[in-house]
């Protein structure tokens, strides 16, 4: 393409110029392409579709116009006429379009400018010197507010409440720029030299224009890596409170140039309680705010706190009806049973996960609550010091997101109400009121019976695909043979469903004697006896209950739940990781990966070779050298000096690893989550900004201040 382009602009001194001197150093106007051949979904870019050439030249203009001999003539030059110039630099044109070369060194590969020809443009009018420093005066502003993002600084500083009323104080930003001013930029001061001490440097609007604009700039650092290894898939967090609004972290995974996966953080989606307008919305964000192309989704994963899932379960099947192609999986970054204890549609389940994260968080909190409970454990397990010190261990991790979580808390369960109870009625300065009040509320949630039940009910149910989504977690091995596995997972859980009442009789007895130790009574909820109001069935038992409340929709929902996240496109992808030659070795290098790639056929470079391009691959590792290990990842193997001889199996394992169930290989390209975690844990609610986040997070990406500036001008002018 790029040596049509050079055809085309009859530019006869370019033409052995590489296709990489070309993007760096060379730019070519807009005004040179048919109106079709540019998307403009955004005022900060101008971006080419893929098979763009310029064809719309005048050749005869320049005849006819005076000042042409300022301007590159087209004409072919010679080897010698070209060399002269170089070695004479005598001639203004030729050093005009150096100095432009070296100013867009650092542009971006295929842009295109909005003004100008290809031919190099007469001599830019110089700035006034009122231009000069409002512009320096605006980058001063960016570079604050660049700094209170990567710092983590809120924009407001005191509360008004805190004030005596007729006090002004300055906020951070004004703060800032204050310092700033006398640290000696004169730029800022000869600026605010005249004005009031009382009146705000740059108003709230003004900042929030300016905070947008950051934004976007840096957002779209990220996206051009995107849209460059044209996969990708989208990933959401739990949905969050960004000053009182609630509002869905959004995450994207692609391969970049270095061939490494990697997990950027690239915003905040306002949430919506309609499923339908949030799945529009959250559509219209990515394609036309965010500017990606929803065909090259190769994945979606949605990770949710208790009570959202099946909203976003409408989100994932409204992007399934327009893209086939990007599969809905789970994420690996949370295990299979906690999503899926997530997504059970049983209020009573939602209310046992909130309290568990609840407990969690409160031992986390306080170290010297931790030390009582390892002495309460200590005397529990007196006769199993092993499960006892297992215990200890598990209690100062993240027991809630594990695999086994349930029947970690059955375990536990008993020493978490002690070790609350004496808190809760330890009436000494040892305890402050907050923990005294908060052991209190937790112990009689613990010793609730319906807490009871749920949490053994649950523990029992998902007991049969523990095993099964900590394979999923695994290696890439584990990951492939998981996949085969499902069948057997589903049938136990069938099995289960048609002798519910078998398995129920069990999990309930197994939760009365629970509750029995610790002296809680066996009773129906008091909720559900105040809804009969008097219509009370007699032959209603507390175990007829809980198996048609509990239960039956348990079980139920996670054979449909399994079967939805694991559909057969889904299923077929996984069965195309026996292409990573550890997993080809352990099946004896008799494997059929063309049967299960057909779906992702047109992503291929050379789909028509793919059945002799697998033959040799496989051979190649069949008959390595006996000192070569087997590459054990797709991160493994996409870093094989001579992968690129196999462009169809670099091209699926590029695809395959953009899945979200595939967990990130190299963790310091899955910092995105870290770090938003990190943010929302330190930030107070009422201080988070979805614009100075992506700043915090996305602190290492460089920023272009003049970009910025400009596009402020642009803007606003």
């Amino acid at each position: 393409r790029c040596q049509r382009w050079v055809e085309n602009c009859r530019r006869a001194d370019l033409e052995d110029k590489t296709p990489d001197q070309l993007n760096k150093h060379y730019r070519l106007c807009a005004k040179h392409f048919e109106t079709s051949m540019i998307c403009r979904s955004s005022p900060y870019r101008t971006v080419l579709r893929d098979n763009a050439v310029p064809t719309i030249f005048d050749l005869t203009s320049h005849l006819n116009n005076p000042h042409s001999r300022h301007r590159k003539r087209i004409k072919e030059l010679s080897e010698d006429e070209i060399r002269t110039l170089k070695q004479q630099k005598i001639d203004d044109a030729f050093e005009r379009k150096q100095a432009t070369q070296e100013s867009n060194e650092n542009n971006e590969q295929n842009s295109v400018s909005e003004e100008g020809g290809e031919e190099q443009e007469e001599k830019t009018a110089p700035l006034t010197l009122e231009e000069r420093e409002n512009k320096d005066y605006l980058k001063s502003l960016f570079e604050i507010l660049i700094l209170m993002g990567k710092q983590n600084i809120p924009l407001d500083g005191h509360n008004v409440d805190e004030l005596p009323e007729g006090i002004f104080t300055s906020d951070n930003f004004q703060a800032l720029l204050e310092y700033r001013i006398n640290g000696g930029d004169e730029v800022l001061r000869k600026r605010f030299e005249m004005t009031a001490v009382n009146l705000e440097y740059c108003s709230r609007t003004q900042q929030k224009q300016m905070l947008e604009i950051c934004e976007n700039c840096v957002r779209e650092e990220t996206l051009r890596e995107v849209r460059d290894s044209h996969f990708f898939s989208i990933v959401t967090d739990e949905v969050v409170d960004i000053a009182g609004e609630e509002h869905l972290p959004v995450l994207v995974r692609f391969v970049d140039e270095s061939h490494n996966l990697r997990e950027e953080f690239i915003g905040f989606l306002p949430y919506e309680a309609d499923p339908e307008i949030l799945a529009v919305k959250f559509h219209a964000t990515i394609t036309e705010k965010w500017g990606l192309n929803m065909e090259y989704c190769r994945g979606q994963a949605y990770i949710v706190s208790s009570g959202f899932a099946s909203k976003m379960k409408v989100v994932a099947t409204r992007l399934l009806e327009k893209y086939p192609q990007a599969v809905y999986t789970l994420c690996s970054s949370c295990a299979l049973n906690v999503w899926l204890a997530k997504s059970v549609p049983v209020v009573g389940v939602s209310i046992a996960l909130g309290t568990i994260e609840e407990v969690c968080c409160l031992f986390n909190q306080s170290p010297q609550l931790l030390v009582e409970l390892d002495n309460t454990i200590s005397a529990l397990f007196q006769d199993n010091n092993e499960k006892g010190n297992e215990l200890k261990k598990i209690c100062r991790s993240q027991w809630t997101g594990r695999h086994d979580t349930f029947e970690v808390l059955v375990d536990l369960l008993q020493a978490l109400v002690l070790c609350l109870d004496a808190v809760s009625s330890d009436f000494s300065v040892r305890w402050n009121n907050f923990i005294v009040g908060r052991a209190f509320v937790l112990s009689s949630a613990l010793t609730d019976f319906d807490f009871i039940v749920t949490i053994v009910i649950m523990k029992n149910v998902l007991s049969f695909t523990r095993a099964f989504g900590k394979n999923l977690q695994g290696q890439t091995s584990d990951v492939f043979f998981a996949a085969g596995s499902l069948t057997a997972v589903l049938h136990s859980l069938n099995e289960v469903m048609e002798n519910i009442e078998v398995y129920h009789e069990f999990w309930f007895e197994e939760a009365t004697n629970l509750a029995t130790k610790l002296d809680v009574q066996i009773k129906l909820p008091g909720k559900f006896l105040r809804a009969q109001q008097g219509n009370f069935d007699p032959d209603m038992t507390s175990e007829n209950y809980y198996k048609e409340i509990l239960s039956v929709p348990t079980v139920e929902h996670i054979i449909q739940e399994l079967k939805d996240i694991f559909s057969e496109q889904h299923l077929k992808a996984l069965k195309c990781l026996s292409l990573v030659p550890s997993v080809m070795g352990q099946l004896k290098f008799n494997t059929s990966e063309e049967h299960h790639a057909d779906m992702f056929k047109n992503d291929l470079p050379n789909p028509d070779t793919l059945s002799a391009e697998l033959h040799c691959w496989r051979i190649k590792w069949k008959h390595r050298g006996k000192d070569i290990e087997l590459p054990a990842t797709i991160y493994e193997a996409l870093h094989l000096p001579d992968i690129k001889f196999f462009p169809n199996v670099y091209a699926l394992l590029k695809v395959l690893c953009l899945l979200p169930v595939m967990k990130v290989e190299n963790e310091k390209y899955g910092l995105g989550r870290k770090r938003l975690k990190a943010y929302l844990k330190n930030t107070l609610t009422e201080q988070r900004s979805s614009n100075l986040a992506l700043l915090n997070i996305n602190l290492d990406i460089k920023h272009d201040l003049d970009l910025m500036v400009d596009t402020y001008i642009k803007l606003y002018p």
